[in-house]
């Protein structure tokens, strides 16, 4: 029943490539990759004190990005050449307070660390940062965008408050936590493109509020694997659900119904964005393109009638990388 509906609420979860075949796209996104340039600095305090101490932070950025999050790695590829560089230190910032709560074991030093992490967010903008690579290419990016420093401490607040195992009250909890995580992050990415404009603001939004749920759907199985559910109560008490049917691994109607709410509401903001399409500048649509892995996810857990725990959701899609050229190719997102 929950599939049923989505398919009729869910319609433009389609993603049409045939047609495309027909005419031959330019350079391979994996030739991008091999020839990605180096950092350019606008300014000459940025390579003057970049030095021996900074060679290879901007790899090691790639880098991390690569092995922790494979689809910005992607996305960070398809992007303006002056741009990559400052993508992935945003990037890359971003996985490093990603990883404090899943790498303490209490929640006093994840306190410590975020800490150490607003202290060199006010040092970037002091031009004086540590000497640790990602804050480094961070404030590169800082002086050749100019950044907007509210953005960056958003984004370290919300980690912060987020460092207690509690499940989300609500949708709007979650909602509000992917506005000031992911939203946050595509603001500043619209910043490094250059492009100011409301149109693109509010798409940005919404994309990272169906960014947020949809990675906190994903990550259920793994979070269950550590006895956690996060998961919004109000969503789950409104099916009969309890926390212990997700650590079980219970596959009812019910728990499927969950996700499927859940699911919908991903769908929804997905919807929202695109109908800026024509009003957002096409300038931005390259900070957009994480809409394709998305909506591809969103199709993988509809064909298993929202089965969250089905192996199929757990394996990459070997065809991520030929959908996101494509959709960069067409100025689509």
């Amino acid at each position: 029943m929950a599939a049923s509906v989505l398919r009729s609420a869910c319609g433009p979860l389609r993603l049409g490539v045939a047609c495309l075949c027909r005419r031959r796209p330019p350079r391979s996104l994996w030739a991008r990759a091999r020839r990605l340039p180096g950092p350019v600095g606008s300014a000459r305090s940025v390579v003057a004190a970049s030095g021996a101490g900074a060679l290879g932070s901007d790899r090691y950025c790639m880098e991390l990005l690569r092995k922790r999050d494979y689809e910005g790695y992607l996305c960070s590829l398809l992007l303006p050449a002056g741009s990559r560089s400052s993508a992935f230190a945003l990037r890359a910032f971003n996985v490093e307070l990603a990883q404090v709560k899943d790498s303490v074991s209490e929640k006093t030093i994840g306190l410590m660390r975020m800490e150490f992490w607003k202290k060199t967010v006010d040092d970037i903008y002091c031009d004086s940062p540590p000497q640790q690579p990602v804050a480094l290419e961070l404030w590169k990016a800082v002086k050749r965008h100019n950044l907007t420093k509210r953005w960056l401490m958003k984004i370290i607040d919300e980690r912060e408050k987020n460092l207690d195992d509690k499940a989300y009250r609500n949708i709007q909890e979650l909602e509000n936590y992917a506005e000031n995580t992911q939203s946050a992050l595509l603001y500043l990415t619209l910043e490094i493109l250059g492009v100011k404009d409301l149109h693109a603001d509010h798409a940005a939004s919404h994309i990272g509020k169906a960014q947020g749920i949809v990675t906190c759907l994903r990550a259920t199985p793994y979070h269950g694997s550590r006895r956690r559910v996060f998961l919004p109560m109000d969503i789950c008490m409104l099916h009969g659900v309890s926390q212990e049917d997700f650590l079980r691994k219970n596959q009812d109607k019910n728990v499927r119904d969950v996700i499927f709410d859940i699911a919908s509401q991903a769908h929804l903001h997905l919807k929202h964005a695109r109908s800026f399409h024509k009003s957002v500048p096409v300038k931005a649509f390259p900070a957009f393109l994480q809409t394709v892995a998305l909506e591809d996810y969103l199709k993988k857990i509809q064909r298993v009638d929202f089965d969250i725990f089905h192996p199929s959701l757990q394996q990459k899609n070997t065809l991520l990388p030929l959908s996101l050229y494509i959709q960069s190719w067409r100025n689509r997102y």
